[in-house]
């Protein structure tokens, strides 16, 4: 059975809640404020990312509790499958809709006039509804694999660490997700080899040649001021180090399983990367969006503003003290003549 370090995944997991949270719920309402007033098929995609993350945050502290707990599954057990299927389907929506925004952002600039006539949200929205449809599909596999019965006559005794031999119903809800049978495994690491190839490698391909095409456009570009171009290709380099650094090993673990036919030791680890991408996003959101960076531009000025506020007024107290005290002095000095 994974270990997953406690200090090191509360570590994680907490990082990821505390700075992830509130800057999803920003860029949530920014979004929300944008779609309304004027959609725009690139808001579309970015707010259902942010939907997306936010919904991962969620049902992150059931992790929290898991690692607390060293890894064994002591709430109710129904939550165990569904706190694992929205932990992993929202980790691979997340790479549809970064995908999704580097195309949109590819079409702009190579074709510009095309794309501005032909641009419309409905288009956005089709391709939320089947992103988030397709994720739940393929990610159903969380909920397939328990109910997998094991087949004793193709069960090896001396399994591996991750396959019980005879696993009983008790043993396996003291831990979430793991300790597969050896049936349980023929159905799985196939399964994890196709999401990797489809919901990862496909996805990470079609992004690396928008956001090559888009840098290489831009640099050739000679209207756009150097702050706008270098912020839109520092987006686009964020966005491919964030898909290779936050996806690729979890994603890998995944090809490796399937050639050892069992879960890597360092899955869990592995894990761990894809949970920063919570928190990575609004980094995205903020080099993409100009509604973003003005949101947080006007929150900013009203936080320095009351700041400022906070700061002058015991200044303006005593100054207020020392005019009452002196107009008190004036008045008894005319009364004493």
């Amino acid at each position: 059975m994974q270990r997953c370090h406690t200090g090191l995944c509360l570590s994680v997991y907490i990082i990821t809640f505390v700075l992830g949270f509130p800057a999803n719920v920003l860029a949530f309402y920014t979004f929300c404020k944008k779609v309304r007033q004027k959609p725009r098929p690139i808001d579309i995609l970015l707010l259902n990312l942010t939907i997306s993350d936010l919904l991962f945050l969620i049902f992150l502290p059931f992790k929290m509790q898991e690692a607390m707990d060293d890894m064994l599954w002591k709430m109710p057990y129904v939550l165990c499958p569904l706190s694992g299927f929205v932990f992993y389907m929202t980790i691979y929506n997340s790479t549809f809709f970064l995908t999704a925004v580097s195309v949109e952002r590819y079409l702009g600039v190579a074709f510009p006039i095309q794309h501005t006539l032909k641009r419309r949200p409905i288009y956005a929205v089709a391709a939320s509804i089947f992103f988030w449809i397709f994720s739940i599909l393929n990610l159903s596999i969380v909920y397939i694999v328990p109910l997998i019965s094991p087949d004793h006559s193709h069960q090896n005794p001396t399994s591996h660490q991750n396959v019980s031999a005879t696993p009983a119903p008790v043993e396996q809800r003291k831990v979430c997700y793991e300790n597969f049978t050896e049936a349980q495994l023929n159905v799985l690491l196939p399964v994890r080899l196709e999401l990797c190839i489809v919901l990862f490698c496909i996805p990470f391909l079609i992004c690396c040649f928008c956001y090559i095409n888009f840098i290489k456009i831009l640099s050739k570009l000679k209207h756009i001021d150097n702050r706008r171009r270098n912020r839109a290709i520092g987006m686009a380099l964020g966005t491919l180090l964030v898909f290779a650094l936050c996806f690729g090993p979890y994603n890998v673990s995944h090809i490796v399983g399937f050639i050892q036919w069992k879960s890597p030791n360092w899955r869990d680890k592995a894990l761990l990367c894809s949970t920063f991408n919570a928190c990575l996003d609004p980094i995205i959101f903020y080099l993409s969006s100009s509604a973003v960076r003005g949101t947080v531009g006007s929150m900013l000025k009203g936080a320095k503003t009351r700041l400022n506020r906070f700061i002058s007024w015991p200044a303006f107290c005593s100054m207020g003290g020392g005019n009452s005290e002196s107009s008190k002095e004036r008045g008894s000095s005319t009364n004493t003549i």
